[in-house]
């Protein structure tokens, strides 16, 4: 169990790379777009980047994912990935069915390959192709293979990852119960990567952000969940914390939790808050965790929508508050509002009455003595 865990940390931690480049793609597609600048070079540039995702997918999980990565992997992820989709779309009879998936299974492919074929050594005739340079011939035959494969059997699955999503609003609500429930364990990019880069498909473009970037009516209802419990719910806990500090200690404990909540309000950025009581007092996140499910589901059922390129902070919310496929941000900002009230009074009821260690407290002042 601890070594599949630590496949499937570096799994997720190989998805961060790709995604980082998202906050451009998404940023230049919105000031493109009529209701911004509408300037159609900047969303032709953004658009170009969005189209490219699935071989960015395949370079940023190979990289990331061997432990000694270097050029190699990346020209074995990216020879991999084009014969990987021109196979699969010869072999299906049209654009190749797999997309970003696709990208990340021959990402990972390539980095599996490397790490076994990096030091390989051929007879003495074929001794030029031996080491690094065998990698990419290998992954190119693991491409067809795989391309072949994906073009037979493929579109069956893949249409049912990205057939009209949105099974309801619980599916929204366990997604928010299970993403939060995996960032203590950095596990939390895989679900991610499911439903922000392959659920729904809306006229090519395929996953949650992409979708809403491209203009789909549908897009970004398991998304809104988000922004309350970032921008709003994460400071009241924030503040809470603070509150719950010993008389001694509140300054700086104060100043911590200040910066934490502008972060997780400002750009959505909830890590410092969250590890502040993930692991000191469990039942906070447990409690957090429900209550993210809740706003996630909730929001998911009357309709709301606003996506995001790098998390749901209030950047992105101005950015995105103007876009056709939004829908119902007042109700957004209203529960926002109601959750910043109720995380406050909940964390600072239970941090009181069972005397829980955040930072501050007695036995966190204890701790930091020894």
């Amino acid at each position: 169990m601890e070594a599949l865990l630590g496949v499937l940390q570096r799994l997720g931690r190989s998805l961060v790379t790709p995604v980082a480049v998202l906050p451009v793609a998404v940023l230049l597609v919105r000031l493109g777009q009529p209701d911004l600048l509408d300037v159609a070079v900047l969303r032709a540039a953004g658009e170009g980047i969005l189209g490219a995702l699935p071989l960015l997918f395949a370079l940023g999980v190979a990289v990331g994912f061997a432990r000694r990565a270097d050029g190699t992997t990346a020209l074995a992820a990216v020879v991999g990935y084009l014969v990987f989709d021109g196979v699969a779309e010869e072999v299906g009879g049209g654009p190749s069915p797999a997309g970003i998936l696709g990208g990340m299974v021959m990402g990972l492919v390539a980095a599996v390959l490397y790490e076994r074929f990096h030091a390989v050594e051929l007879p003495s005739w074929l001794a030029f192709f031996g080491g690094r340079r065998f990698v990419p011939f290998a992954t190119a035959l693991a491409g067809l293979v795989l391309g072949i494969a994906a073009g037979l059997a493929a579109p069956p699955l893949v249409t049912a990852l990205t057939g009209r999503p949105d099974p309801g609003w619980p599916m929204a609500g366990l997604y928010g119960l299970v993403n939060r429930g995996l960032l203590p364990f950095g596990l939390h990019h895989l679900p991610n990567s499911v439903v922000w880069f392959v659920s729904g498909s809306y006229e090519g473009t395929e996953g949650e952000i992409p979708r809403y970037f491209a203009g789909d009516p549908h897009a970004g209802g398991y998304l809104a969940g988000f922004f309350p419990v970032l921008m709003f719910g994460l400071p009241g806990a924030a503040l809470a914390i603070w509150h719950c500090a010993e008389p001694a200690r509140r300054k700086r404990v104060g100043a911590m939790m200040g910066a934490a909540a502008l972060a997780s309000f400002v750009t959505g950025v909830s890590e410092p808050i969250e590890f502040a009581f993930v692991f000191a007092a469990p039942l906070l996140y447990l409690v957090h965790s429900l209550l993210t499910a809740l706003s996630m589901g909730l929001l998911n059922a009357l309709g709301a929508q606003l996506g995001f390129g790098f998390s749901a902070g209030l950047i992105d919310l101005l950015l995105n508050a103007t876009a056709p496929n939004t829908r119902r941000l007042p109700l957004i900002v209203a529960l926002g509002v109601v959750y910043f009230f109720a995380y406050y009074g909940v964390f600072r009821l239970l941090i009181t009455r069972f005397d829980l260690p955040t930072p501050g407290r007695a036995a966190d002042e204890e701790e930091s003595e020894d």
